[in-house]
């Protein structure tokens, strides 16, 4: 059984920092891909940021320069370092991990930037 547990969410002010964590269990981060997506109301769920098991990072355009992802492979815990903060950025956050055919979701952690 795969599980995925997000903490660090939060309330900020517009131009804040927020560090999420994603303990995980059975997704193995350098042997998968485990990535953060997030989710604003009445939007669709959007892939953030994912980091590949040779360590290579991707991002959505909308996060470039001001967000960044990372792990901790002994840990097994996936980091998503978040600056300069904008309402915009406001949604339910999840870690992800692909095994198989299979899509694993954490429960999500709420962030909110105030203006």
């Amino acid at each position: 059984q795969v599980q995925l547990v997000e903490s660090g969410g939060g309330l900020v002010q517009a131009g804040g920092s927020l560090r999420l964590s994603c303990a995980a269990s059975r997704c193995i981060f350098n042997i998968n891909a485990p990535d953060w997506h997030r989710q604003a109301p009445g939007q669709q769920r959007e892939l953030v940021a994912q980091i590949t098991p040779g360590g290579m990072t991707n991002y959505a355009d909308s996060v470039k320069g001001r967000f960044t992802i990372s792990r901790t492979i002994a840990k097994n815990t996936l980091y998503l370092q978040m600056n300069s903060l904008k309402p915009e950025d406001t949604a339910v956050y999840y870690c992800h991990c692909k095994l198989g055919d299979r899509d694993y979701w954490g429960q999500g952690t709420q962030v909110t930037v105030s203006s």
